[in-house]
């Protein structure tokens, strides 16, 4: 079920998430003597563009949608994020047409994208003017799913990848202010519990707290791709990452109640 905070919460949460706190902390002044960068960024939370061709291409691809629908107001739900969202391209296309053709979704997704590539494509293209098109309506409905390919290794803490994705729901918000976003908790990666999915739980407890039961919504299926043990089937996730067809049914059962709700019943 879809958790309930009042808006009040969700504008502290982002400020916190923003200063790489946790909910309900306050910013303070570092004494000199702490080791503390004040100056220094967070990569997951700066807008970073890829050099790779094929990236480009498929970015272009995606602000070009972006303008036709500013024209003809035919985008109804958008997903943003990587590899696993592109991938209803692939072993999810069947479920995706059989659940959001007649929605008129669009997949900007792209594969190996963290955070900072995706609020970069959001700041500079994406979802330009789709607030306000010429004709139609805007998007009812933006789905967010992304960060998992921050969590290789020690590229970045949990709390930066939650500040990461802190900023990208807000870049879409600003982008587009009447539409409801579906804000997904990272899914499990890995055959077995492990040091990374530890990571993903604690970036997903972080980035619960963007929900404010208004304009974000938090939704974490974590346990729809997990047997009693834990364990990910490859019959869900043959390379223990990716979805395959089951696994993408299985994504859109567990949101189809919240897709409909925020889509208003259609």
């Amino acid at each position: 079920m879809l958790c309930r905070h009042s808006a009040v919460t969700i504008l502290a949460a982002l400020s916190a998430l923003a200063a790489g706190l946790s909910p309900g902390m306050q910013p303070t002044t570092p004494s000199p003597a702490a080791d503390v960068q004040p100056s220094t960024k967070n990569a997951a939370a700066e807008p970073t563009p890829r050099t790779d061709e094929w990236w480009t291409k498929r970015n272009e691809t995606f602000n070009a949608r972006a303008r036709q629908g500013a024209e003809k107001g035919d985008v109804g739900v958008v997903f943003l994020g990587d590899s696993i969202t592109q991938g209803w391209e692939q072993n999810g296309q069947q479920v995706w047409k059989d659940r959001y053709t007649s929605r008129n979704a669009v997949n900007f997704g792209i594969g190996g994208d963290r955070t900072q590539h995706l609020l970069w494509r959001i700041k500079n293209g994406n979802l330009d003017a789709l607030s306000s098109p010429k004709a139609g309506a805007a998007p009812k409905l933006a789905i967010i799913l992304i960060g998992t390919n921050n969590c290789n290794g020690t590229d970045h803490t949990a709390a930066e990848v939650a500040q990461g994705v802190s900023a990208i729901v807000a870049a879409v918000r600003e982008k587009l202010p009447a539409t409801k976003v579906l804000l997904m908790g990272i899914f499990p990666r890995g055959e077995r519990p492990s040091p990374i999915r530890e990571k993903i739980a604690e970036i997903n407890t972080k980035i619960a707290a963007l929900h404010d039961g208004s304009a974000v919504f938090y939704k974490d299926i974590s346990s729809v791709f997990l047997d009693d043990q834990g364990t990910i089937s490859k019959e869900i996730m043959p390379d223990a990452l990716h979805l395959s067809a089951r696994g993408y049914q299985l994504w859109a059962d567990a949101i189809e109640p919240d897709v409909r709700d925020l889509l208003g019943g259609s």
